[in-house]
């Protein structure tokens, strides 16, 4: 194959925004100069050119946090159909969260998920083990320069894996170097209002009041519990999904390199209140549960000021029919990898943050925060991984568009301006979304080219 040269695109990276043109040869980035080149000038016969004119051009999403669902949840959605969504959102690689059925909370069990993936995913891979109260050992013989880091559930969830014994985290945060992962709800306190709310609605705690279930008090109660012990023992604490704009005073505003402590928050806390849950019929009810529209403004706000440091999906796919019931009965969690990144540039459109931190969270502090080899960058020798976005699309999400599995999406009927139009996987033409569009004279084919060659994810052990 010749090199490829990706000419004249407006390059998002790093902080800095400029039009220059990428050199890619057998994968990785050779160049990356800037200033607009004329392509009247390039030697065809040497290069393939893809024309960004008019583009923009970022390095591919890394979603830190996803549930592909396989194995043993394979209805929802499973690492081919899901890992194609993602690439259809300019998302390049994920890492695949523990509780499926088996949950992932043994080598063996991670194994087979890797076997899996290398065999269907579409997109560069990696898998969290998860912890319980008796699988440290099998935790600290993991390959650290292979799984990311650990998935700590502080609050029940599918696959048995609630941790209620304070030695048992108290011994990972000392002995495990790598990043932890937390879901922080206090079990203790979910149970309580669980309780309180069946005993006002014995047949069925209503919709609308799951963010009450799921209640700010469980979710601050448990981050400043995981905090004050990671401070106490130096872990490398990561808070996902956060939700409230309580948690929010818990955190630094420091760069993510001279912190040990980090958080991600996810576009649904960042489009919706706790109102939606009713409004959408439970598309929107997940966990943690959706708060008030004054926590969503703090959240865009901590985004602006540091105090959030990543934006992943939590994509969780379920059938609409999983969906129905009260809040005790309806299924936690919705698709949103496809749309994420332009939910995300449309917010800084719209005047929430810049478009640079948009990439800051998205592509460049999942890598810098997992120590990943060559990805999350476009920078020379790095893997090349990118999303060319059309900023000027003019269209409505519908049900129509989703990839996923599960057929449905929140965010339909929500109006963007960008669009993922290619998305480049190390080095291949992955995802093209021009091979679809009305009138092309091949007739209609699909956007995904079968070039892309997904590879595990490699890291740097700490």
């Amino acid at each position: 194959m010749k090199p490829i040269l990706f000419a004249n695109g407006l390059i998002f990276n790093d902080g800095f925004r400029f039009i220059g043109t990428i050199v890619v040869d057998n994968g990785r980035i050779q160049r990356v100069d800037a200033g607009r080149i004329s392509l009247s000038t390039v030697d065809r016969e040497a290069y393939d050119i893809c024309d960004c004119e008019g583009r923009m051009v970022l390095p591919g999403v890394i979603d830190e946090h996803v549930h592909f669902r396989q194995p043993g949840l394979t209805e929802k959605g499973d690492l081919h159909s899901e890992s194609l969504a993602a690439i259809a959102g300019g998302v390049t690689s994920y890492f695949d969260m523990p509780n499926t059925a088996p949950a992932t909370t043994t080598i063996e069990t991670w194994e087979q998920k890797n076997r899996m993936a290398s065999e269907v995913s579409a997109a560069n891979y990696a898998f969290f083990m998860g912890v319980t109260n008796s699988n440290i050992e099998h935790l600290l013989h993991a390959d650290p320069t292979r799984i990311p880091g650990l998935k700590l559930f502080l609050g029940s969830s599918t696959g048995d894996m609630l941790v209620d014994d304070d030695s048992t985290i108290i011994r990972l945060f000392l002995e495990f170097k790598g990043v932890i992962a937390c879901h922080a709800e206090s079990e203790r306190r979910i149970v309580e209002n669980r309780q309180r709310l069946l005993e006002q609605y014995p047949d069925g705690i209503p919709l609308k009041l799951h963010h009450m279930l799921r209640s700010r008090q469980a979710c601050v109660e448990a981050s400043a519990h995981a905090i004050e012990l990671a401070r106490r023992t130096g872990a490398r604490l990561h808070l996902l999904h956060v939700s409230t704009e309580d948690e929010l005073a818990l955190l630094s505003d420091a760069p993510l390199s001279e912190n040990r402590i980090s958080a991600e928050t996810c576009p649904h806390y960042l489009y919706f209140d706790a109102s939606s849950v009713e409004t959408t019929g439970g598309l929107t009810k997940c966990n943690p549960a959706i708060k008030e529209d004054s926590d969503r403004r703090a959240l865009l706000r901590a985004l602006r000021d540091g105090r959030i440091d990543i934006v992943a999906t939590d994509h969780a796919p379920h059938l609409l029919a999983q969906k129905q019931g009260n809040a005790l009965t309806a299924a936690s969690g919705m698709p949103s990898i496809q749309f994420a990144l332009p939910l995300m540039l449309q917010l800084a459109r719209n005047g929430n943050f810049t478009y640079e931190s948009v990439v800051e969270k998205m592509c460049n502090n999942p890598a810098r925060l997992y120590a990943i080899d060559r990805r999350g960058f476009i920078r020379p020798r790095y893997w090349a991984d990118f999303a060319i976005i059309d900023p000027d699309a003019d269209y409505t999400i519908t049900n129509d568009d989703v990839i996923s599995t599960c057929g449905w999406t929140p965010y339909a009927g929500q109006h963007l301006t960008f669009r993922v139009e290619q998305t480049w996987l190390n080095g291949r033409l992955a995802y093209d979304y021009r091979r679809t569009l009305p009138g092309n004279p091949a007739g209609p084919q699909s956007p995904f080219t079968g070039e892309q060659t997904a590879l595990p994810i490699r890291f740097n052990p700490f």
